[in-house]
């Protein structure tokens, strides 16, 4: 086994939990009370998570201070993302699909980029490159035009690039490898969706609090 090239510029004290694929407030509520730092609403056409501004807009509104919410978008038309930020309470947001920097740049908010870790030959030192101002780089195991939170992991295995900024970890992750990815990669944070979910698109508490648990304790070793 690999591992990373050399430190990340970000020093990680505690890794932070993003719950992904929200679309109730009763899960959002649910992840809030699991210790959830982040809670995804996907705006992806491509997903079947996918919801509407007005079910984002009553989610972001029923999370309580400092949960952050993150809104997902993958290739969707400027102005539909335009519409859903003057709509939705979002504090960060997700490309996950082929959207170039100025693109990204173009809203006003902290960007994360997804980067396609299923993709032969991908590295992460170019995507880096191409977009400069993104505040973190999302590792998940689709390949280009592929939607996330299909429930598999990428090649473990693989060299991962050391970067300037944090990293994310998706894709597979479940209550029971998450403590693994971390040891693997000591990532800034990690992104979960159907591993905490007890049927397509719905949340599992129980799931939620043992995933964040694992977390929390991965931080204490």
């Amino acid at each position: 086994m690999t591992s990373l090239d050399a430190p990340q510029l970000i020093t990680v004290n505690r890794v932070r939990t993003k719950i992904c694929g929200v679309r109730s407030v009763a899960d959002a509520r649910a992840a809030a009370a699991a210790g959830a730092d982040a809670v995804g609403l996907v705006f992806a056409a491509a997903s079947k998570r996918r919801i509407t501004a007005a079910q984002g807009a009553e989610i972001a509104a029923a999370l309580p201070p400092f949960v952050s919410r993150v809104a997902l978008f993958m290739d969707n038309d400027p102005d539909e993302i335009a519409r859903i930020l003057a709509t939705v309470a979002i504090d960060v947001i997700q490309f996950h699909g082929a959207e170039s920097a100025d693109f990204c740049n173009a809203f006003d908010r902290p960007y994360i980029k997804a980067v396609p870790m299923g993709e032969p030959g991908v590295k992460l030192t170019d995507w880096a490159e191409r977009h400069p101002r993104a505040t973190a780089f999302l590792l998940d195991a689709n390949r280009v035009g592929e939607a996330g939170g299909q429930g598999r992991a990428f090649d473990w295995q693989a060299t991962v690039a050391a970067i300037d900024r944090p990293i994310v970890i998706a894709g597979g992750l479940t209550p029971g490898n998450v403590g693994a990815a971390i040891a693997r990669f000591a990532p800034y944070a990690v992104d979960v969706s159907s591993g905490v979910e007890s049927e397509p698109g719905v949340k599992c508490s129980e799931r939620m609090r043992v995933f964040v648990n694992t977390v929390t304790e991965m931080g204490k070793a």
